[in-house]
């Protein structure tokens, strides 16, 4: 598996299967990207100007909510997972 650094997050985004009302299935393309995701792995933490590391506030397996057009896709073993900096997550999911 992936390892991240610093204060990235590794996020799995579960693909999504959209129907119309009239139950038409829309191509992927045609979808909007959802913005919530599975945690799989976290970087030890962000390190301050002084030195002191600050530990990640999420952990492996949670559900999160992450900004529209943050992070970058990367494909590893046949996975698509989206790599993005801790700043860029928004919310915790119940």
């Amino acid at each position: 598996m992936l390892k991240p650094l610093g204060d990235r997050v590794i996020l799995d985004q579960p693909e999504e299967e959209e129907t119309t009302v009239g139950g038409i299935v829309l191509a992927s393309n045609a979808q909007e990207k959802p913005q919530t995701a599975n945690v799989v792995a976290v970087g030890d933490g962000r390190v301050l100007d002084n030195g002191e590391k600050v530990a990640p506030t999420v952990k492996v397996g949670d559900k999160v909510l992450f900004d529209k057009y943050a992070g970058t896709e990367v494909k590893y073993q046949d996975t698509t997972y989206l790599v993005l900096h801790e700043k860029d997550l928004v919310a915790i999911v119940d």
